[in-house]
């Protein structure tokens, strides 16, 4: 059986707590945390905290199409985010953190138009989760990459991102990767 490389864009809240769940995920190949879908090109983490870019905090998920679909990638995203709030994620507030799908395909847009409108109909119509093109898309400095991972004794990974790879190991526990 033998699948392609395909890559989507999430938003889901702060990209530490998306990217330590993703990178824990059986079939992804790869994730990285960056900006999109702003006003500014190529903005600083500190530019886009102070919530005036219009940027995302996002994960940019690589997956392996033959072990996992992309109908499952934005499962998992549904689970371990809250698509009802907007411009928020617990405290983390602010436009930089909104719920968002950015799409590379039609394709992928298409499913995930599916997805958000299951999901939609289980939250009775609350969810507010932006379905958009990727666009402006920016790499996030080095120190932002694997945080969760190189760092999981800070406060806020111990007590916001940990949680949030619990619930996934918890809900999918046949999607955990080994080792």
């Amino acid at each position: 059986m033998s699948g392609s490389i395909e890559t989507i864009t999430l938003g889901g809240g702060c990209f530490w707590c998306v990217e330590a769940v993703y990178e824990r995920v059986r079939g992804v190949t790869a994730v990285e945390s960056g900006y999109c879908n702003g006003q500014v090109e190529r903005p600083s983490y500190e530019q886009v905290c102070e919530g005036r870019t219009g940027c995302a905090e996002v994960v940019r998920v690589s997956f392996d199409t033959a072990q996992i679909s992309l109908r499952e990638v934005l499962e998992i995203f549904f689970v371990v985010h809250d698509p009802t709030t907007l411009n928020r994620q617990g405290n983390d507030v602010g436009t930089q953190y909104r719920s968002g799908i950015y799409f590379h395909t039609p394709q992928q847009e298409q499913v995930a138009r599916e997805v958000i409108a299951e999901v939609n109909a289980l939250h009775r119509g609350k969810v507010v989760t932006e379905l958009l093109p990727e666009q402006k898309y920016s790499r996030a400095e080095d120190y932002h990459q694997h945080y969760f991972a190189n760092h999981p004794g800070q406060g806020y990974c111990a007590f916001v991102v940990a949680p949030k790879v619990e619930k996934f190991r918890k809900t999918f526990a046949s999607r955990v990767r080994e080792g």
